[in-house]
């Protein structure tokens, strides 16, 4: 299982750099229920439509010098105009930065090297150092065995519109864009911005590192950024071991928001951490990753590794937010892990919600804690799609919680939908020992006769909760309980007392009657360019399914405003994360 990531030490040439810098200054996402499955990938489709695109604030030229580098241009020269442009990255990374500088790489051109922003370079939050390409198009910088772009203990930093790409040793051992602090103490650098840049070729694309007592970096962005063909992560952020008793995060107020993460392969090597994720967001607090796509990462990862890599994930973090997102077609070579999304160890306070999993080697949505304390607490996966999740690892299924103490799990308006793949016949719901106080709610599960639900070990009702559920398959329903398996519901409810509160009877196998429907072109776009490629997922057997949900207000659960085609919830929600087509 996913475990705490070692992305490595902190190592870094930033301190030599800013010697260097100080000396030479002036050098340089079944028919009736199985047809529902072939909409499932269009669905989020309308759910994670694209926003305007982002325009970042236009720092005022006045607040501080411009540099310029070009080709053509002459180390000798001052590098203040185009026409008077430094040539190499080496003249320029000589440049002691200070607030409001601006160093712009002419865009089309390409530069070998990288550059470091140390210490003694400062920018602020109101003047931050800005390095971008000038002209049409983007400048690349190539580097040969290094970073291409380190900021080492500062922060008051803009990265944005460059293509960054690494060679053979720099896809071995070095992260395309880093940002690291081993300051003492607790100290948080702010403002970080990285948008508009393309990363391939490193080990992992963009890293955010904090060291010794949870020194880091607060009010990070990263945004519209594809990070590709990297080795152990697209974009990773990570800090210090955790403690349950004295919880510290290195990182705060951490925004990913539309970031493109794929073919990151993994460590065919590396047996013994995972590799080959695509945005995995480590000791952060209160983090979000939004309207962005994960897929076909961990193709190459170790078949030793004791632990997998995960899509888009989050461990050793507090108050985190997974929303809108999809992720699709990602593996794990060590037939562990190998999932759309991940609550992982130490994770507390945080939600998964209105995201798209489908066609994962493992589980579409993962929960699960390995760590012998009670760290991992207070979250919810509500409003997501699994379409055909645990396509190759039949221990997992549509949505998973398993571990050694996983807690007060809020698990509600989901829809899941699992076909076997073969050999493989995964249940939509798999819930396995160790669990307390998880509820599971107004969820869709659908499977065409696998287990539509596997619950291992000895489960009562301080450990799981299940009201107002759809259990349904096309093939032969059955039900795994606790070591016994069960093929109607009615026999299951009456010793299990699950689906039951009070004197109310809840939950039904009936058929959901998913259906594809229109929505406007508009709605999101084709993400695989193939299949169904505008549709939703809407209950024709709405009034069927009426009496089997149950009031998550009157149990003291704010059910939220929107279902996951951003629909108002009027009343309390029926079952399923999408209560109504999405408007015309």
């Amino acid at each position: 299982m996913l475990r705490q990531r070692n992305e490595g030490d902190g190592a870094t040439g930033s301190q030599r750099q800013t010697d260097r810098k100080s000396t030479a200054a002036g050098a340089g996402l079944l028919r009736r229920s199985t047809a529902a499955c072939l909409c499932a990938t269009a669905v989020l489709l309308a759910g994670c439509s694209m926003p305007t695109p982002y325009v970042p604030l236009l720092e005022n030229p006045k607040d501080g010098r411009t540099f310029y580098l070009s080709p053509r241009g002459d180390d000798s020269d001052n590098g203040r105009t185009p026409k008077t442009a430094w040539r190499t990255l080496r003249r320029a990374d000589a440049l002691r930065f200070k607030p409001g500088d601006r160093l712009r790489l002419e865009a089309g051109a390409r530069f070998t090297g990288g550059l470091s922003i140390g210490q003694g370079d400062a920018g602020n939050t109101r003047k931050p150092v800005v390095i971008e390409s000038y002209g049409e198009g983007r400048a690349t910088i190539t580097a040969r065995g290094t970073r291409a772009i380190e900021v080492h203990n500062t922060s008051g930093v803009v990265v944005r519109d460059l293509i960054l790409v690494g060679n053979a040793a720099s896809f071995r051992t070095q992260d395309g864009i880093a940002f690291v602090s081993d300051l003492p103490g607790d100290r948080k650098l702010p403002y970080v911005r990285v948008s508009r840049v393309e990363v391939s070729g490193f080990r992992n694309g963009i890293r955010l590192h904090g060291g010794n007592a949870a020194s880091g970096f607060r009010n990070v962005v990263i945004s519209d950024c594809a990070l590709h063909d990297n080795q152990d992560a697209g974009l990773v952020t990570d800090g210090p071991p955790f403690s349950a008793d004295a919880p510290a995060y290195a990182h705060d107020q951490v925004t990913v928001s539309r970031v493109t993460a794929y073919r990151n392969v993994g460590d065919p090597r590396a047996s013994d951490r995972n590799t080959g994720s695509g945005i995995v967001l480590g000791s952060v607090r209160r983090g979000t990753v939004e309207r962005s796509v994960s897929h076909d990462n961990g193709s190459s990862s170790s078949p030793q590794a004791v632990e997998g890599p995960e899509g888009i994930w989050t461990y050793d973090s507090t108050r985190m937010t997974l929303q809108r997102n999809v992720s699709y077609g990602n593996h794990s070579g060590s037939r562990v892990d190998g999932g759309g999304f991940g609550l992982d160890n130490n994770v507390s306070h945080s939600v998964m919600q209105y995201n798209l999993a489908y066609g994962n080697d493992g589980s579409g949505f993962l929960a699960y804690s390995a760590a012998p304390n009670a760290a991992h607490t207070g979250n919810t996966i509500r409003y997501n799609i699994s379409h055909n999740d645990s396509r190759e690892l039949q221990q997992y299924g549509g949505i998973v919680a398993l571990g050694t103490r996983v807690s007060d799990l809020a698990i509600y308006q989901n829809t899941v939908l699992t076909t076997a793949n073969g050999a493989v016949r995964a249940p939509a719901l798999r819930l396995e020992p160790s669990l307390r106080g998880v509820t599971v709610r107004n969820n869709v599960f659908v499977t065409d006769g696998s287990p539509v639900v596997a619950v291992q070990g000895t489960v009562d009702a301080s450990a799981v909760l299940m009201h107002g559920n759809d259990y349904h398959s096309s093939g032969a329903w059955a039900l795994l309980w606790g070591g016994r398996v069960y093929t109607d519901m009615a026999t299951w409810r009456r010793e299990t007392r699950q689906e039951v509160l009070g004197a109310q009877v809840t939950g039904t196998d009936r058929d959901p009657c998913l259906a594809q429907v229109p929505v406007p072109a508009a709605a999101g776009p084709d993400l695989r360019g193939s299949g169904p490629t505008r549709g939703a997922l809407a209950g024709r057997c709405a009034d069927t399914l009426a009496l089997a949900a149950v009031d998550l207000r009157a149990m003291g659960v704010d059910p939220g405003p929107v279902d996951y085609f951003g629909a108002p919830l009027n009343g309390s929600p029926g079952v399923g994360a999408v209560q109504t087509g999405p408007p015309v």
